[in-house]
């Protein structure tokens, strides 16, 4: 579940107000209070505290597992904090196996060991409503750090926490909730809000370091090296990001954002491979490709899957029921596909990938020329994706085939995460171009999105019902392919543009 929560601190003269009428129509439960002692696991570099991941065992709760999300309000000054939840049985002796594999991109080889011991007083208040249903919950914890029998350090926050609720629509009630509630906090004395989680309270300075990749930031006159390296270390971070999402199926978005990152990836290093040695980069470039042909395989199916489901949404009604019972083959397909790139995620092979590619983050082998400056080298190379993609679109028939276009969108593509790796030193015009570039890509997709539609419709052992709605959803796919093919070359002529090109050499 998704937890959504807000942190404030708290002095020794703090006591909790009566929180009876902050809300309309929620009563406030009788106070309760209960002692916790958890303990945090951790590599020895609290790799899982830098990516903003935790990981404990609370005595009579067994095992959870919290994996950062993004703020509720980027930039906003204590936005609501919120964390993906999952629990997970097992013994005490060590982390559960299930809970490894779901942070094993972060970890990998390392080991999981305790880094943090909390006792903690818990005075705690339910918020809930007319049928006793939780509506909030505000928590007055006392926390002592522990080293080994000794007090290390003792610290006191206040939490509100709502329950999980998905989507925009949730977050916004959350934030009707939480609001009234932090008000009447501040008002009693507590402090501003402050979305440090304990353990990282707890373990100090080390736990707020960069994640173990991270792009730096570089100044003007950076040698292509340092850009390079950022590239790479952009898209090393979104995978491993997004793998535990992958894993764990809670996120609709993260097999996408997965394979983005692995295509830029084998974009950059195709780009950049003059300024790279050869020798390290081509077997890299080999695996990222085993990597993508997984992922891509059920991404491809997902975004089949809902394609076809909002199509039939335009059928009469009882070929709407056929539709859905068609599409159940399309979900069968992706259910085995999915427990295959699963099985890729738990191997060693992609273990060893991985750490490959976070030692490519932080030291990509390059050679002599990228102690060049950036701006020097780099923007020639982005030039490269650029004149192949004009001279395909040059060499196309008046009406292309089918595979000539999707030939353009993977060109476009190159074209594109080209400049955007560029960008950084050849400046906005570049952006531009990259956004440019986007388009094509885009409306090229729709249309190969639809050739693989029909195919897969075509291809389906469909008979009685079944077989006449694969038709009437060929037909409607018919239709939104020659709207896309009627509609590249305009969005082509927005690319075909000097002025998008005056950062080229």
């Amino acid at each position: 579940m998704i937890e959504r929560e807000v942190k404030l601190g708290a002095g020794p003269a703090f006591h909790l107000p009566d929180l009876a009428g902050v809300i309309e129509g929620v009563a406030v439960a009788p106070p309760e209070t209960v002692r916790m002692e958890t303990v945090y696991y951790d590599t020895a570099d609290l790799r899982l505290a830098r990516w903003g991941v935790s990981l404990r065992r609370r005595a009579g709760e067994g095992w959870t597992l919290k994996l950062a999300q993004p703020p509720s309000t980027p930039g906003k000054p204590g936005a609501v904090l919120e964390r993906d939840e999952l629990t997970f049985q097992g013994g005490a002796a060590k982390p559960p196996e299930a809970a490894l594999e779901v942070v094993r991109a972060y970890v990998r080889k390392a080991e999981l060991v305790p880094v943090a011991r909390l006792s903690t007083v818990r005075r705690r208040v339910r918020l809930v409503d007319a049928t006793g249903t939780r509506v909030a919950e505000v928590v007055d914890d006392e926390v002592s750090v522990r080293d080994g029998r000794r007090v290390a350090a003792r610290f006191r926050e206040i939490e509100v926490e709502v329950p999980s609720t998905n989507g925009a629509e949730g977050s916004d009630s959350a934030d009707g909730i939480l609001t009234p509630l932090v008000t009447r906090l501040r008002g009693a004395g507590a402090g501003a809000p402050d979305p440090t989680p304990k353990h990282i309270r707890a373990l100090g300075p080390r736990a707020i370091e960069p994640p173990e990749v991270s792009a730096q930031p570089l100044p003007p006159d950076a040698p292509a090296k340092d850009v390079i390296r950022n590239a790479i270390a952009e898209s090393v971070a979104a995978l491993l990001h997004h793998d535990p999402l992958v894993r764990t199926d809670r996120d609709p978005e993260a097999i996408h954002q997965a394979r983005v990152a692995t295509r830029k990836l084998r974009s950059n290093l195709r780009t950049f491979g003059p300024l790279l040695d050869p020798e390290w980069t081509e077997p890299l470039r080999s695996e990222l490709g085993w990597l993508a042909m997984g992922l891509g395989a059920v991404r491809d199916r997902e975004v089949l899957l809902e394609r076809l489901r909002e199509r039939a949404k335009s059928l009469p009604a009882a070929d709407q029921r056929s539709a859905a019972s068609l599409l159940q083959l399309l979900q069968g397909e992706i259910d085995e596909l999915r427990k295959k790139l699963l099985a890729d995620l738990d191997s060693q092979r992609y273990i060893d990938l991985l750490e490959r590619l976070v030692a490519a983050a932080h030291s990509p082998q390059t050679l002599p020329d990228a102690d060049q400056p950036a701006a020097a080298v780099l923007p020639a190379l982005a030039t490269t994706p650029w004149r192949r993609l004009r001279s395909a679109v040059r060499g196309l028939p008046e009406t292309p085939t089918d595979p000539e276009l999707h030939r353009i969108r993977i060109l476009a593509k190159r074209a594109r995460y080209a400049a955007e790796a560029v960008a950084p030193v050849a400046g906005p015009a570049a952006a531009a171009f990259a956004r440019a570039a986007a388009k094509l890509q885009t409306i090229l997709g729709e249309h190969q999105d639809s050739v693989t539609a029909q195919a897969w419709l075509r291809s389906a052992k469909a008979s009685g019902k079944r077989a006449f709605v694969a038709g009437e959803l060929i037909a409607l796919e018919g239709l939104a392919a020659h709207e896309a093919r009627s509609k590249w070359r305009k969005v082509w002529n927005s690319l075909d543009r000097k002025r998008l090109r005056v950062w080229m050499p």
